[in-house]
């Protein structure tokens, strides 16, 4: 009883921050759709905080926005959401083994 319970919280707080998501990304997209008869003036709107909201939203899924590189290929925006590393090997051949001998 207490599991289904649980789940149903989780999946509750799921839609809603999807909902909220959505939301958040519809009003963004308003920003750059002029309708007929609503809008008069061209300029677009400031939606640093609907943006901020959305990217907000977006982080709750694990989901970071890709940053700027720069020449040598170093993210300057953000970061990964997920722990990577990156060997580069520059010299050939190469012997992977395991150290059998516990090292007191």
């Amino acid at each position: 009883m207490e599991a289904t319970k649980d789940k149903q919280e989780s999946n509750l707080g799921t839609f809603i921050r999807l909902g909220v998501m959505v939301w958040a990304g519809f009003i963004i997209s308003l920003n750059y759709i002029s309708l007929p008869g609503i809008s008069s003036d061209k300029a677009p709107k400031d939606i640093t905080f609907i943006a901020s909201v959305f990217t907000g939203c977006l982080a709750t899924f694990n989901v970071t926005p890709g940053g700027k590189k720069k020449k040598d290929d170093k993210v300057v925006g953000s970061t990964a959401s997920v722990p990577t590393q990156i060997i580069r090997i520059e010299q050939a051949p190469l012997k992977i083994t395991t150290d059998t001998k516990k090292n007191v």
